[in-house]
């Protein structure tokens, strides 16, 4: 609950908000043991018939709306999965197994610096160290196979209302910035409890690293 020390880093927006003390139970809403959250790929745990109304699903009943999800959804303009983990993606730990755009050899980070942690699995973005609106530039750059994009990726874009969201964050990272922060705070009060009531901030100053 409380913000990501590592997001500054990767000139992330500010995210103020508050701090609880309740977590939701793995199956509290209603889907597979991962807490509600999305699958990648069918078959979806929720038993929706396809990736839009999945997503709809699962973040309809925590209060989201379109815009939201298609906010939240960008934050996958960070991050692998790996096929040690999920098993969505065949890349693995490791040079070995990584893609074109996680060995450790590869210029991910917004400084321009080497280092990329540990290497391999499968990004959705190039520069996935970068939080940027990137996740959203798929129709303009096109298809690469060397990056994710799931069936709940394609959503975003084939949904006619979802793509108004995907069109208009593509075109303006500021945009995606100001809907990601609202989306996240709110996903990340889920299920708290806050004390005292109201809970607190804390100053943008004092987020900084």
């Amino acid at each position: 609950r409380r913000p990501l020390c590592g997001m500054p880093i990767q000139r992330a927006p500010h995210t103020p908000h508050e701090d609880g003390s309740a977590c939701p139970g793995e199956t509290s809403r209603g889907t597979a043991g991962n807490a509600g959250l999305p699958d990648a790929k069918p078959p979806f745990g929720c038993g929706a018939s396809d990736p839009a109304t999945h997503l709809r699903t699962i973040f309809y009943r925590m209060g989201f709306d379109d815009e939201g999800i298609v906010a939240l959804s960008g934050a996958h303009t960070l991050g692998r999965a790996f096929a040690e983990r999920s098993g969505t993606v065949e890349n693995g730990y490791g040079d070995a197994k990584a893609s074109k755009y996680t060995k450790s050899t590869c210029p991910v980070r917004h400084d321009g610096a080497s280092g990329v942690g540990m290497a391999g699995g499968k990004a959705w973005t190039s520069n996935w160290l970068t939080f940027d609106n990137s996740y959203f530039q798929y129709l303009k750059r096109g298809k690469d196979d060397d990056l994710i994009w799931f069936p709940t990726d394609e959503a975003l874009h084939k949904d006619e209302k979802f793509k108004v969201y995907f069109e208009k964050f593509a075109d303006s990272k500021q945009a995606f910035f100001e809907a990601y922060c609202r989306a996240h705070k709110m996903l990340s009060e889920q299920g708290s409890d806050f004390g005292p009531s109201g809970g607190f901030s804390l100053p943008i100053a004092a987020s900084k690293l």
